[in-house]
């Protein structure tokens, strides 16, 4: 498959029915039973990170969005996807902020019209879903950068695999989801994503809770 297929592929299968879903399943089973990295701690990664000036990257439902402790009560929000379902849903979860929306395959220069500079960009679960090398998927964070104002964070979770410790049902399930293109993260390690950020930004600051790892940068 051509990669900009295997992009596609990648955020598929996130149609309405299965972001009906989606937190139940994920947020709510997968990630304190498989993935074993509970979701209280993406609550706090988003809460210490998030801030007025906000792009939010793979939106999934806008279950982060939706919860977070903005430090405004009107904070300006982009939400940058590729799946138009997962745009309108998290849209419509946090319509009280009237966010903006942008279509957006990440692996290719963003348009002008993404806007910036933002103080903040969210990267949740969204590395794991994109094809290629933890290398390859980091440009992702070289087309960001012209958006961001100096010392934006940067911030997100993904899952690895490498040394990370993984139970059965996790091993299977990654199996599954990396055959099938929903998952591209046979090659992801903690490591790996440590050195593509460390090359780019100023502080870096990764930890893993379970086979997630969690990370937090700051732009130069």
């Amino acid at each position: 498959m051509t990669l900009e297929t295997d992009v596609r592929a990648g955020q598929a299968v996130y149609t309405p029915a299965s972001l009906r879903l989606y937190d139940h399943i994920v947020h709510g089973l997968s990630n304190r039973w498989l993935w074993r990295c509970p979701t209280v701690e993406l609550h706090r990664l988003y809460d210490r990170n998030v801030s007025a000036d906000h792009i939010d990257i793979g939106v999934g439902t806008g279950l982060f969005l939706d919860r977070a402790r903005w430090p405004a009560a009107d904070p300006r929000i982009t939400l940058a996807d590729l799946n138009p379902h997962c745009l309108e849903r998290a849209a419509a979860r946090i319509a009280r902020y009237r966010p903006r929306q942008i279509r957006v395959n990440v692996l290719e220069p963003l348009p002008a019209a993404t806007g910036g500079p933002f103080r903040s960009a969210g990267l949740m679960y969204l590395l794991h879903c994109l094809p290629g090398t933890i290398r390859q998927k980091a440009v992702l964070f070289d087309h960001l950068a012209p958006h961001l104002a100096t010392g934006a964070r940067v911030f997100g979770a993904t899952i690895v695999q490498g040394d990370a410790p993984r139970n059965w049902g996790a091993r299977r399930l990654m199996a599954i989801y990396n055959s099938r293109g929903v998952f591209s993260n046979s090659g992801d390690t903690e490591a790996g994503l440590r050195a593509e950020l460390d090359a780019r930004f100023a502080e870096v600051d990764v930890r893993r809770i379970g086979c997630v790892a969690l990370f937090e940068a700051r732009s130069r």
